[in-house]
C-alpha cells in the first residue's frame, strides 16, 4: 500500500519525505523529480523566498540503479534558506547569551493561535514552522514518484487555473491533455490568452497595495480504467479521498467535482451522463458531468476536479491581532510571504491526485512488482472488454 510521511520545518535543515509500498523495478530518475519541484516553485505572484530556494531531491534509500527495490524510498530537500536561520531554527539548546525574539501576535487566518494553544507553546514559530506551505515542496516530490509510476499506465494528470481574483477564465472543458499543454505556457497557469494577463494586472495592484489574492484551480487525470475506488465503504470512495486530499493542501477551502455546485440547479435530465457503447467494445459517456466519477469509482472518461483557494494570509498590512503575552491588541505578524500562489498550488493539486490515485491502483491491481502489477492490470484490461 503506497503511503507516505514527511517531516521538517519551513526554516529548517531540509525537508522529508519516506514513501512506502512502491513495487520493485520502477525506474525512477531524480531529474523528473526534480521538473515537479522547478514547477511548484514558478507562477507570477510568487514571493522572494523562491527566488532563494533551488530545490533539487536527494535520493538516499530505496533506489539502486535507477529501479526501485520495494523497500521505503527516503527523498530529502534542502533548505538553502536555513544558513540565515540556525539561530532562530536551531535543533541544540541555544547557549547562554543568545536570544531570540518570540513570535507573540498570531495572524488572523493562519495555525498560529490554535495551535499555540493546542501544543502549549509560547513561541509561535514553533506552530508556523511546520504549519507552512513549504513542506508541500516534499509532497509534490511523492506525487511526482506516483506520476512517474501512473505514466507507465499511460496515466496523466494536468492542471490549470480558472479564476483568479475575481478575473474568471473562458474556455471550452473539451481536451484536458490540451488545456494542460496551454496552461504550462502561462506563468499563471492559465489557458486563456485574454485571461492570463488580466490575472498578472491584478496581482500586481494586489502586491502594491500589500495584499493578496487567491482564486479557483481545475485538475483533471485522464487515461484511467473504470473501478477505482470502492462503492461499499465510506472511506474507499474516490471522491471522498481526493476531496480530503486536495482539501488539506494550504489555503483550500472548496472541491467540487464534474459540475459540482452547479449541478445543484438543474434536473437530473440535464445533469446525469448518458451510457454509450462503441464498436471497439467500449462504454464511455455522452458527456462528462460526473467529472469521472459514479459511485465513488471512476468511469474510464476524465476526472475533473476544481479547487478554491482563499487569499494568502499573511499580509504586508496585517489585521488586527491580540499579543499572547499582554493581551494587548495590536497589528498581527508579518512572516515573508507570496502575493498570490494559485498557480503553485494547482501543481500541488496534481502532486496529491498522484498520490491518492497510485493508492487506488494498488488496491485494484496490487503487485510486489512492476511485472506483476502490469499483469494484473493486462488481465482486468481483458476482462473488462468481454463484458
Amino acid at each position: 500500500m503506497f503511503r507516505f510521511l514527511t517531516a521538517g520545518e519551513s526554516h529548517g535543515p531540509c525537508l522529508t519525505v519516506i514513501i512506502e509500498g512502491l513495487p520493485a523495478g520502477l525506474p525512477l530518475e531524480v531529474s523528473r523529480i526534480n521538473y515537479e519541484l522547478a514547477r511548484r516553485q514558478k507562477g507570477y505572484g510568487r514571493g522572494a523566498r523562491m527566488r532563494i530556494e533551488n530545490d533539487q531531491i536527494v535520493i538516499s534509500s530505496g533506489l539502486r540503479h535507477g529501479e526501485t527495490l520495494g523497500s521505503p524510498l527516503c527523498l530529502t530537500i534542502s533548505n538553502r534558506d536555513w544558513k540565515n536561520w540556525q539561530a532562530t531554527m536551531a535543533l541544540e539548546k541555544l547557549a547562554a547569551g543568545i536570544k531570540i525574539q518570540r513570535l507573540q501576535r498570531p495572524r488572523p487566518g493562519h495555525a498560529d493561535l490554535v495551535g499555540a494553544l493546542k501544543y502549549d507553546r509560547q513561541d509561535l514559530r514553533d506552530i508556523l514552522e511546520r504549519a507552512s506551505a513549504r513542506e508541500t515542496a516534499v509532497r509534490v516530490a511523492a506525487g511526482a514518484v506516483a506520476k512517474i509510476l501512473l505514466g507507465i499506465f499511460d496515466i496523466q494528470i494536468g492542471s490549470w487555473v480558472e479564476a483568479i481574483g475575481g478575473i474568471q477564465a473562458r474556455f471550452r472543458l473539451e481536451n484536458p491533455d490540451r488545456l494542460t499543454r496551454q496552461a504550462e505556457k502561462s506563468d499563471v497557469r492559465c489557458p486563456d490568452k485574454v485571461a492570463a494577463p488580466a490575472m498578472r494586472r491584478v496581482i500586481d495592484q494586489a502586491a502594491k497595495a500589500g495584499d493578496t489574492l487567491g482564486g479557483i484551480f481545475a485538475l483533471s487525470a485522464w487515461g484511467l480504467p473504470p473501478g477505482l475506488g470502492s462503492h461499499v465503504q465510506w472511506d474507499r470512495r474516490l471522491d471522498m479521498r481526493l476531496a480530503g486530499a486536495i482539501m488539506s493542501i494550504p489555503a483550500i477551502k472548496g472541491v467540487e467535482f464534474g459540475l459540482g455546485f452547479a449541478g445543484a440547479g438543474k434536473p437530473g435530465s440535464e445533469v446525469h451522463d448518458i451510457i454509450t457503447y462503441s464498436r471497439n467494445g467500449k462504454y464511455g459517456r455522452r458527456t462528462n458531468h460526473a467529472g469521472g466519477l459514479e459511485g465513488g469509482m471512476s468511469t474510464g472518461e476524465p476526472l475533473l476536479v476544481r479547487a478554491a483557494m482563499k487569499p494568502i494570509a499573511s499580509l504586508l498590512h496585517p489585521l488586527s491581532s491580540v499579543d499572547m503575552q499582554t493581551k494587548r491588541v495590536l497589528k498581527a505578524g508579518y512572516e515573508r510571504s507570496d502575493v498570490c500562489a494559485v498557480p503553485a498550488a494547482a501543481v500541488v493539486g496534481e502532486a496529491v491526485m498522484a498520490i491518492e490515485l497510485v493508492k487506488v491502483w494498488q488496491e485494484k491491481f496490487g503487485g510486489d512488482s512492476l511485472a506483476e502489477m502490469r499483469n494484473n492490470w493486462k488481465n482486468c484490461l481483458r476482462r473488462y472488454s468481454k463484458r
